[in-house]
């Protein structure tokens, strides 16, 4: 004979205390539950409805530079405080969580061309248009002294570009030519140069530190090693490249910034083809900062707006404008990875959220599993056509929408004549080139 016996043991539904959530038992089942992906399907869709309700990047404008910003700097220990140059030699120090600016330094006649920090933190560089290399320190002077540099190098052309090495005290500089420099030395310890034309930017690889890469008006990706002051490779695209950023996890890969209106990211063992060609801007360029994260980089364009690319994605996630901002000329990703500046033509930074419609502040725990649980919904719904619709859709300027129209009618009509030609061709005889292999031009070795 079976005899069944009811058991209830107080631990699985008595409160520990008056202030616990009652427990309730759940039989899991998928019988007994018949529709649960519908209701997870309703779930999503209202979870992507709320995200594009909740969507609001933008943060704060710090205004105060009276011209341009040209570029702008992160400091490498404090997250709260960063550095930008303006196209009248000013030098400004922000602190963001004031959103204040706490110290503006004359630095420059003409253009501050480039500005970073030294690794620890104490002093940062600055070049112009008056041919010189500046380091200064990094607290402001003190009560009575006058703002002076630390050090002066006088150079013989004008530097466009500067980076400082991640762990040595060097830095390297470009203009005619790319130069490393020392911290004690008034002269460069060496100069590298392949080519005729100037150098308009250079950047340290963050990993492997001794490669640098830079980038030049001759539309050349050139790569070289320190340790051996010559360099390595070189790659030749269509058009000019603007800047390059390296991914800051993956030692080989950078992203170049290009006046033909697309990123490409390369890996530098195998130059010959991009690894993704990022394409949505509607004008060139201007530069290019990953995530600390590496999965996730930003891009500033002269089409007035900023966008944030998947580093596998060709196509970008996320778009920021706003009716003032003109010219993006430089864009950084803060270090902590939540937030984005952008510095442009009309004398503003402004602070961006990296993810539009997350919620700041300290979230409860209840807070973070509803959060997780819809990111996990959206996750398993997102090819569902109603879903992605809403995900994708972004309102957008009346300038860029119309644009991306004509360049869609462009590309058109570029695919339909390239299907005639091979179709009224001898088989074979006209080549298929991929998008990704048809904007370079050579490699170089």
């Amino acid at each position: 004979m079976k005899v069944k016996m009811l058991s209830r043991n107080p631990d699985n539904y008595v409160r520990e205390t008056k202030l616990d959530l009652q427990r309730v038992p759940r039989n899991y089942d998928p019988t007994l539950h018949p529709f649960e992906v519908p209701r997870e399907y309703v779930r999503a869709l209202n979870a992507t409805k709320l995200e594009r309700v909740f969507a609001k990047p933008f943060l704060a404008s710090l205004d105060g530079h009276r011209d341009g910003v040209n570029c702008l700097a992160k400091h490498p220990k404090s997250l709260a405080t960063v550095l930008s140059g303006a196209c009248d030699g000013e030098v400004r120090i922000w602190n963001l969580t004031k959103r204040k600016c706490i110290r503006t330094i004359q630095a420059h006649e003409g253009f501050v061309r480039g500005i970073c920090t030294r690794f620890c933190g104490t002093s940062f560089f600055t070049v112009g248009d008056d041919k010189t290399v500046k380091q200064w320190k990094m607290d402001g002077p003190g009560y009575g002294e006058e703002d002076e540099p630390l050090h002066t190098i006088l150079g013989k052309t004008v530097y466009t570009g500067i980076d400082h090495h991640w762990k040595e005290p060097v830095f390297a500089t470009c203009g005619q030519q790319v130069d490393i420099w020392d911290e004690q030395r008034t002269n460069p310890i060496c100069s590298m140069t392949w080519g005729f034309d100037s150098i308009s930017s250079v950047k340290f690889n963050p990993i492997e530190t001794f490669l640098l890469g830079s980038c030049a008006s001759d539309r050349n990706i050139v790569l070289y090693d320190m340790r051996q002051a010559t360099p390595l490779k070189k790659v030749i695209l269509d058009m000019r490249t603007n800047t390059i950023c390296w991914n800051p996890m993956e030692a080989f890969i950078f992203t170049a910034a290009n006046e033909d209106y697309n990123l490409y990211t390369f890996d530098m063992r195998a130059l010959d083809t991009p690894v993704m060609v990022h394409m949505d801007h509607v004008s060139a360029v201007l530069d290019v900062d990953y995530s600390p994260t590496g999965k996730e980089f930003v891009s500033a364009s002269f089409d007035k707006s900023i966008r944030i690319f998947p580093v596998d994605k060709s196509r970008s996630r996320e778009v920021y404008h706003t009716k003032r901002m003109q010219h993006v000329i430089c864009v950084k990703w803060t270090s902590d990875s939540k937030y984005i500046m952008c510095g442009s033509d009309e004398m503003n930074i402004r602070l961006w959220k990296a993810n539009a419609s997350e919620k700041l502040g300290v979230l409860t725990s209840r807070e973070k599993a509803a959060t997780d649980y819809n990111q996990k919904l959206k996750e398993k719904f997102q090819h569902h056509p109603h879903i992605k619709r809403i995900s994708r859709h972004r309102h957008l300027p009346k300038s860029i929408y119309s644009q991306i129209q004509e360049q869609r009618i462009m590309k058109e009509a570029r695919r339909r004549k390239e299907l005639n030609r091979i179709k009224h061709s001898k088989p074979g005889s006209v080549q298929i080139v991929s998008e990704k292999k048809k904007h370079i031009v050579a490699v170089v070795k």
